[in-house]
């Protein structure tokens, strides 16, 4: 299922970091570093979590590799979350009256 596998990514503080920081446009695994204390291996490997999540993309030019956010990523966790967007009003409702109930 690739929304455990999106959760599993993003649950990651450096990873969801990495997500963020590709929100803003591509980058490759040096721009990516910097501001981050953590290694080019390890920036490698959380790359290859994001990229397994279908998260995020590599384009190669030449030598460099640049990274993007992947839309189809996206769409699917868009569409976890529709599922159980239909229970949010009806929660929030039940609330306000719960703390209507609640007023002296």
């Amino acid at each position: 299922m690739i929304e455990n596998d999106i959760f599993k990514a993003l649950a990651d503080p450096t990873r969801c970091a990495i997500f963020e920081k590709l929100a803003a446009g591509r980058m490759n695994a040096s721009a990516l570093r910097n501001g981050m204390t953590i290694s080019q291996p390890a920036m490698s490997q959380h790359l290859s979590v994001l990229r397994n999540a279908k998260l995020v993309r590599e384009e190669r030019q030449g030598r460099f590799v640049n990274y993007e956010v992947d839309p189809d990523g996206l769409a699917a966790l868009a569409g976890w979350l529709a599922k159980y967007r239909v229970y949010w009003p009806e929660r929030v409702d039940a609330l306000k009256s719960l703390l209507k109930d609640m007023e002296p």
